[in-house]
């Protein structure tokens, strides 16, 4: 009997000893475990949430690329009159310097390309009809104060009752022929710019500007209307566009259009007239149209103008370049300009000419579509999509 309870003593002890060591076991493997990381929240807004289709792109990387824009207005290709022009100074804007008389160039004080103000001297010349015009000035001006001084005389004894009054009638005729006579010949003299000596007189020129033809030549003698100089004043130019006769029916003052330069840029413009009459030998008109700024437009440079007659078409169409539309994933898309850069959006085409493409649907008047570089911000949308 105390062999049975000792025996039972033992495997209770033995159970109570298992059961403490598995427990402080326990205790001990989590006091030893390092503690779990604490999951960190992302800070809200640390990463945009990407649109589809959108490139983000600032004004000076867009430039810096050659990317430009138009804005979209009303109109189709039917609303368009594509025309031929050639970049002309106004009538106000060139003035053609000549010699006012027959003689020699003895000085020239402007050349090609040089900036001249109105008045200024350019050239100098030696004239025997310099002389003679000098001449007639001061005989002139002689006569002059030799009728004042008889119209004086006649007047104080015609007042004193001395002569009668067809005496001082004559004086008063004389005064005012060689006053006349005077006028005439400073006229004369300031029109041919003879100096004071009379020996030389001057090639001025009659607006501001730069000098874009040079024909003087030191020491060449020459006569009276030939050309020396021609001044333009680069600010004052008109676009000169032909077109044929029925187009030319359409076209009213007043009338909107597009000047497309080299390198994708465009300006505005506005008809200001057109010709009444055809070309004799090209069977045009033309349309004169004032660009709105002059960036890029240079006298003589030949381009092309879309001109738009108002009420011609319906205003659900409108005309692009057709680099302007660019092919993504099988849809053709435009870029529209966005405060943050450009988002692609899809468009229905239809007609093509003339390096234009109409659009159906998708964009309206007044969105800023990119033209030139439209396949650089094709490349950056497949860059883009990869990255995300």
């Amino acid at each position: 009997m105390q062999i049975f309870e000792h025996r039972n003593r033992l495997i209770v002890a033995a159970a109570v000893g298992a059961l403490i060591l598995g427990g402080g076991g326990v205790l001990i493997g989590r006091s030893l475990a390092p503690p779990a990381a604490a999951p960190v929240a992302e800070p809200a807004g640390q990463e945009e949430d990407h649109v589809k289709g959108q490139i983000l792109m600032g004004e000076a990387r867009a430039k810096g690329a050659g990317i430009l824009t138009e804005t979209v207005q009303a109109g189709g290709l039917e609303s368009e009159i594509l025309a031929q022009g050639v970049v002309a100074a106004t009538p106000e804007g060139e003035a053609i310097l000549t010699a006012r008389a027959d003689g020699a160039i003895i000085r020239i004080n402007r050349r090609l390309g040089d900036a001249v103000r109105p008045g200024e001297v350019v050239a100098v010349m030696e004239s025997r009809d310099a002389a003679a015009i000098a001449s007639e000035r001061s005989s002139a001006t002689a006569r002059l104060a030799l009728a004042r001084s008889n119209y004086a005389r006649e007047k104080k004894l015609f007042d004193a009752r001395i002569t009668a009054r067809q005496d001082l009638e004559a004086a008063a005729a004389a005064l005012a022929e060689a006053d006349a006579e005077a006028r005439r010949a400073q006229s004369a003299a300031s029109a041919a710019k003879v100096s004071g000596d009379g020996r030389t007189l001057a090639v001025t020129s009659l607006i501001s500007g730069r000098i874009t033809k040079s024909d003087a030549k030191l020491g060449a003698y020459v006569l009276a209307g030939t050309e020396l100089f021609r001044v333009a004043d680069p600010n004052r130019i008109q676009v000169n566009a032909a077109v044929l006769a029925a187009d030319a029916r359409r076209i009213r003052p007043g009338d909107t259009a597009v000047i497309e330069l080299l390198g994708g840029e465009s300006v505005n413009a506005i008809v200001r007239s057109a010709t009444p009459s055809l070309d004799p030998d090209s069977k045009t008109a033309t349309i004169v149209l004032v660009p709105e700024g002059i960036g890029g437009l240079t006298p003589g440079q030949g381009l092309r103008a879309r001109i738009k007659p108002r009420g011609a078409a319906g205003p659900t169409l409108i005309a692009l370049p057709e680099e302007a539309v660019q092919t993504v994933e099988g849809r053709e898309v435009v870029f529209v300009k966005t405060a943050k850069g450009f988002q692609t959006t899809t468009v229905v085409t239809g007609k093509r000419g003339g390096g234009r493409i109409e659009i159906i649907d998708g964009v309206k008047p007044g969105a800023i579509i990119a033209t030139k570089g439209a396949f650089l911000l094709k490349a950056e949308i497949g860059k883009g999509e990869a990255e995300h």
